[in-house]
């Protein structure tokens, strides 16, 4: 089984303990132990997979602070060399004023702008946008690593880059309880990966996205999954633990 932006194609057997599922957002539900919290097995990757065609670059969206051009063909007093995205996730433009943009890719907003334009303003608009500068991309390692933090997001970044990043783990790492959220489609999802068998090739390194956060647990500790539960109110996350 490999693991590519995101994608999941069939391939051998998990051999060790992979536990993905999504967040309890009741936590009644939920009892002691990670076991009984999520699934184990295939469903794992799966979890965190994004879907076909929600790969990293190719469907950028865009977030405020962004800086995009905008042209719109034979019209050069529409057109905009330079423009940012505000806090809210609009662009500003000539004659048409606010026109929302985050969450939309490039060639989205091409056509909403069009079609904005073509209402009102211009026959036949062709308005083409280019993404110029984007806001930093990162990721967060946290827990028994050397040097945890923040880090700049480097397309096909992996965990097991991610873990370099942060100079590796600490001696008193519990290898079998590296944990990473994501959120896809607004919902938070965590998964637990046994980073001893991804250094040994017995399993897949995971491709990391934009967001992710990797916690890693700590011998001794009831577990690096409870040990998240109870930090997670503060991240806004789950509820607090009982």
């Amino acid at each position: 089984m490999t693991v590519h932006r995101g994608r999941i194609t069939a391939g051998r057997r998990l051999a060790f303990s992979v536990v993905l599922a999504p967040v309890c957002l009741g936590l009644a539900a939920c009892q002691p132990g990670t076991d009984s919290i999520v699934p184990a097995g295939d469903a794992g990757y799966a979890a965190i997979a994004l879907p076909q065609g929600d790969g990293m670059p190719e469907r950028y969206l865009l977030q405020p602070g962004d800086v995009v051009s905008v042209q719109v063909y034979g019209e050069q007093e529409l057109s905009v060399a330079e423009v940012s995205l505000d806090n809210a996730g609009m662009l500003n433009l000539p004659l048409i004023g606010g026109v929302r943009a985050s969450g939309l890719t490039a060639d989205e907003l091409s056509e909403s702008i069009e079609a904005v334009y073509a209402a009102e303003y211009v026959r036949d608009p062709r308005v083409a946008v280019l993404v110029k500068k984007t806001q930093l991309r990162t990721i967060a390692v946290e827990g028994e690593v050397a040097l945890p933090g923040v880090y700049p997001y480097a397309e096909g970044q992996t965990l097991l880059t991610a873990l370099a990043l942060a100079r590796s783990t600490t001696e008193k790492a519990k290898l079998d309880e590296v944990m990473i959220f994501r959120t896809i489609d607004d919902q938070r999802m965590a998964g637990r990966f046994d980073i001893r068998a991804i250094r040994g090739g017995r399993m897949p390194d995971v491709t990391l996205l934009p967001g992710d956060i990797v916690v890693v647990g700590f011998s001794g500790s009831r577990g690096a999954f409870l040990d998240a539960l109870r930090a997670i109110p503060a991240i806004g996350i789950f509820r607090p633990w009982p």
